[in-house]
């Protein structure tokens, strides 16, 4: 396992380690073969002269490698949100504010990861630019043939996986730091969308883009959306037996892969053992959340407001699949979208009323293990009925990836993926998760889980 951001700032800061020496294993882990399709751009050069500023040592990032996915804005730089489209667009004026936040404080940027064209989809396939294979953060390579590595994150997720990068920033609007986080066995955390601001990011859906990273651990977590919501989060002292703890039986724990079902089970057979007081509960309003969305939801519409002049100049240039997924925005009205805000509004108040008396609810992150990327690569044309399987696989597969993520988006809500598998097991995630502005108790009952899992 790679070490953590916490664990080398503290070397860093007691002189057994230097930033500069760390950027160059960051940088031979970058250009090893399990990095290939991570980066649509290495910083190399600039990387190493941020770690080797004088004082870089002394701020909470202390000149250590950070990924930035492609759909952020830094100063000087084109982006390109995973697209063809977008290569003629001038470099950035600015850093986004994530960009500039994660900058001042001592970030060393090691290059701009790739990612679903335009953030639209859980799996992490980019036909454009190559897809990268998932890696265990936890225990190495991950047997047999290469496996999807979730998406929208997807070089980012892989990018701190394989140790060329400490955080990956990312965005997750559906699920799109949770998914890759559980599919390479590393923690993700999705904070409530309002803590950090998107601006200077490619919007997927205004209303629930979330500005986010992945890390290695819950602390490097914690270091992390610090930095990118400039506040504070509140450590309780809390032991874990005085968490009101919940699992939601609908839904979430439908269908479950056999590997999943054992990982989820075992986690929360040992959180009990540990003293966790953890109660089932329906959530019967999760089932409903279909019904909410029945006209598209909000990434349909949002996004089509936003590439529909793209789309008229270059529909060919589109991922097919990524282009169907903005298109269905076409056909929503004004009144299908007001009707929509209404929906969700009121859908809340039910999960809301529901979920009072407990401080979080734990899930399954995805209920499946990274299916091989061979069975939803890109179409290719050679044989039309193949093309057809995969396509279909691919949807298959993307429905279910965003399935269990996406209620917490449409709640406005926060949570984090950390791993729950062990040696010789393909990465699970356990999702801990709440409402709105519940960040500083999700973070914190993710600390303590992870303490006991890892002892496991």
């Amino acid at each position: 396992m790679h070490p953590t951001l916490e664990t080398l700032r503290r070397r860093i800061a007691a002189g057994q380690a230097r930033a500069d020496e760390e950027m160059e294993r960051s940088i031979a882990a970058a250009q090893s073969p399990v990095c290939a399709a991570v980066f649509r751009q290495t910083l190399f050069g600039s990387a190493r002269q941020e770690a080797s500023q004088p004082g870089v040592q002394q701020l909470p990032l202390a000149g250590l490698a950070v990924s930035v996915k492609d759909l952020f804005d830094m100063q000087g730089l084109a982006t390109g949100a995973g697209s063809t489209i977008r290569a003629a667009e001038p470099p950035a004026a600015a850093d986004s504010p994530a960009v500039a936040r994660l900058r001042q404080a001592g970030a060393a940027f090691i290059g701009r990861t790739h990612m679903v064209e335009f953030a639209f989809s859980g799996v992490g396939v980019n036909p454009h630019f190559g897809t990268p294979a998932a890696h265990d953060g936890r225990h190495g390579a991950l047997p047999g043939p290469a496996r999807v590595p979730g998406g929208s994150s997807s070089g980012a997720a892989v990018s701190v996986a394989t140790g060329a990068a400490h955080i990956a920033l990312g965005s997750d609007t559906g699920g799109s730091i949770r998914i890759p986080a559980a599919l390479n066995g590393i923690v993700g955390f999705k904070n409530t969308a309002r803590r950090v601001p998107t601006e200077g990011a490619v919007p997927l859906s205004t209303t629930l883009d979330t500005a986010c990273a992945l890390t290695r651990s819950v602390g490097d977590a914690i270091v992390a959306h610090e930095i990118l919501s400039a506040r504070r989060v509140v450590r309780s002292p809390a032991a874990l037996p005085a968490w009101r703890l919940a699992v939601p039986t609908h839904t979430f724990l439908d269908g479950l892969e056999p590997a999943v079902a054992t990982a989820f089970e075992r986690t929360i057979g040992t959180l009990r053992r540990s003293g966790a007081q953890i109660t089932e509960v329906p959530l019967h309003a999760t089932e409903q959340l279909a019904e909410v969305n029945a006209t598209g939801g909000f990434s349909a519409a949002e996004s089509y407001a936003w590439h529909r002049h793209l789309l008229a100049r270059h529909r060919d240039r589109y991922d097919p699949r990524v282009r169907a997924r903005i298109e269905r925005g076409a056909q929503m009205t004004a009144a299908d979208y007001i009707d929509l805000l209404h929906a969700r509004r009121g859908w809340i108040a039910r999960m809301e009323a529901d979920m009072q008396g407990f401080d979080a609810f734990l899930s399954p992150t995805v209920p499946l293990t990274a299916p091989p990327l061979a069975d939803v690569a890109p179409a290719d044309g050679a044989d039309p009925a193949a093309d057809a399987r995969r396509d279909a696989e691919f949807a298959r597969v993307n429905g279910l990836l965003l399935r269990n993520t996406s209620v917490v988006n449409v709640l406005d809500g926060c949570a984090l993926s950390l791993p729950c598998h062990l040696p010789g097991e393909l990465p699970v995630g356990l999702m801990v998760w709440q409402g709105a502005m519940r960040d500083d108790a999700v973070l914190a009952v993710g600390l303590l889980i992870e303490k006991v899992l890892q002892k496991q």
